[in-house]
Order: C-alpha cells, then sequence, then structure tokens
C-alpha cells in the first residue's frame, strides 16, 4: 500500500517527498519537529496529546524565530488526515518544519519554510525494552540555555544526543544518558528520566536542563492519580546506581525500565513494582482503555 507525506499543504508519495541537498536545514540542523504517537483503539487510532505535542511545535518555531506559514490550527487538521490518507492504525508522527532553501550560508533571513507531516509504522524503539535495558552515563554534557535552547525540539540540538549515544553504544550499552554542565542527571539521549527510591518517583527538574518532555508530563500526572509522589529535584549520577527503579520515558520509548547503569545492576535488574504499575496505566490510557484521561486522546475519524 502506498505511503504519502503532507508536503506544504499537498499530499505527496513517501518516494518523492524530496528537497535539495544543500537545502539549508540538511546542511545546518536548522528544522524543528515533533515525534507524536497515535495507538490503536476500538474506536479506531487515537493520538496521543495531540494539542499538546502542536504547542511545543510552535514553541520551537517562536524560539528559533522561525514563521511558520500554516496556522496551529493547519497543521492538526493535515496530521489527522495524513493519518487517514495512509490508513495506519498506529504510527509515530512526524511533523517537520525546515528552511527549504539551497542557498549557501547561516543567514536564514527570507528563506523559505516548508512544512512536512509524515506517519510510521513504530512498535518498539529498544529491542530489549521488556527486560529492560543498559545504559551508561556519558561524558559528554548535555547542551543548556548558554549554547542552545534546551527546550526546543530543534535538529540541531540533536546532534548532542547522537554523539553521547554513540559513545554509550561503542562501550556495549543500550543508551546513555546524559548530565548537566554541573554534573546533574539531565535525560537520555532523547529520553526523560525517572528514579524510583524508598516508594518516591524522582525525576530531573527544568533546571537540568532537560527537554519537558510530554510524555514526562504524563507519568507525573499519571503518578499522582496513582498516589505515588514524585519529586522534580536535581539528581547527583551515583545516585542512580543505589535506586530501587529506574526508567525512561518519551513519545519513542515509551515507558522503557533501565536494568544497569555503568555496569552497576539497578534494583533486582528487572522492572519494577512502580515502574510496571505506571507503565500498565500508561499503556491503558493511550489505548482508549481507561477514561481518566480520555481528554488526552484526539481519534481518528476515517
Amino acid at each position: 500500500m502506498k505511503q504519502y507525506i503532507w508536503f506544504d499543504g499537498e499530499f505527496v508519495e513517501f518516494e518523492k517527498a524530496k528537497v535539495h541537498v544543500l537545502t539549508h536545514s540538511l546542511q545546518y540542523g536548522s528544522g524543528i519537529f515533533e515525534g507524536i504517537r497515535a495507538y490503536q483503539t476500538d474506536k479506531g487510532p487515537a493520538i496521543f496529546r495531540l494539542d499538546d505535542h502542536l504547542k511545543r511545535f510552535f514553541n520551537s518555531a517562536k524560539i528559533y524565530s522561525i514563521k511558520m506559514p500554516f496556522s496551529e490550527g493547519e497543521i492538526r487538521k493535515a496530521i489527522i488526515e495524513t493519518m487517514i490518507k495512509n490508513k495506519l492504525e498506529e504510527a509515530y508522527i512526524r511533523p517537520f518544519a525546515f528552511y527549504n532553501d539551497a542557498n549557501i550560508g547561516l543567514d536564514v533571513t527570507g528563506k523559505k519554510v516548508s512544512v512536512i507531516v509524515a506517519t510510521v509504522p513504530l512498535k518498539t524503539y529498544f529491542k530489549n525494552k521488556d527486560k529492560g535495558i543498559s545504559c551508561k552515563i556519558s561524558s559528554w554534557h548535555r547542551i543548556n540555555s548558554l549554547i542552545l535552547p534546551p527546550m526546543a525540539k530543534a535538529s540541531g540540538n540533536y546532534i548532542n544526543s547522537i554523539i553521547a549515544s554513540l559513545e554509550a553504544k561503542g562501550s556495549g550499552a543500550d543508551e546513555a544518558i546524559l548530565t548537566s554542565v554541573e554534573g546533574y542527571v539531565a535525560e537520555g539521549a532523547a529520553e526523560n528520566i525517572f528514579m524510583v527510591k524508598d516508594g518516591l518517583l524522582i525525576t530531573p527538574s527544568r533546571e537540568a536542563d532537560i527537554l519537558l518532555g510530554i510524555t514526562r508530563d504524563s507519568i507525573i500526572k499519571i503518578a499522582e492519580n496513582l498516589g505515588i509522589e514524585t519529586i522534580e529535584r536535581n539528581i547527583h549520577k551515583e545516585e542512580l546506581y543505589t535506586c530501587d527503579e529506574l526508567f525512561f520515558a518519551g513519545t519513542a520509548a515509551e515507558i522503557t525500565p533501565i536494568k544497569s547503569v555503568d555496569g552497576r545492576v539497578i534494583g533486582e535488574g528487572k522492572p519494577g513494582p512502580i515502574t510496571k504499575t505506571i507503565s500498565d496505566k500508561y499503556f491503558d490510557i493511550v489505548h482508549g482503555r481507561d477514561i481518566l484521561f480520555k481528554d488526552w486522546l484526539t481519534y481518528v475519524k476515517n
């Protein structure tokens, strides 16, 4: 079955959605994007927290002074129409805004901004997700606001994540954990991080230069509903070694347990009870089996 990409208001066949090799955003990383998921429910596919993702998408554009050629409502409509066009029950959704200009140079004044929406199948981001993954604390630090705006989901920001992830995989680990320039735990290469200690859920605060993830926010709200106290504070990296449970949270990663960090086994080396409780609740919500957070779902009507 043919798949399509929404490209500046028109549907283009997946293989024919192309730009010039000198496109500014390809050369300099000057694009912004979102990662959104749609899940299968008994009412058809539903997009998880679509409006919150769109809000962050447009906030990223504002931070980088990218003049969006489409409104938030138009992109919202494009995402739903692309889901319908591609007839996917579950999908990873990628809206992407970029400078579609092939002239060499950093100046973006007057350059054309294009927007695409892609929907692609994505099951499990980490191969060993169910059993838990291994992590390495990276020698590379997470970017901070003195260098680049970490709260914007911008293409160029992820070079920081890529080099850390390559280092981790080169050492035999599945993923990297980055620290802030002050040495506090920040996040994974593309995931927020949570640890459990003595029944408390603890996660880095925005002061650790994290991306304020939509899934992160969801976990905090779910934990509150479950009666689990969440504390946002600075985390010393050695705290990870002695915590009871540890997991990543993100759109692609969903909830991924971490079984070891720098060779130290976390807890019993398998997903812990609080991680599992939160994970079960999360998947009930995204699949429409729990009406508590029903407003988080946007159903795609064919």
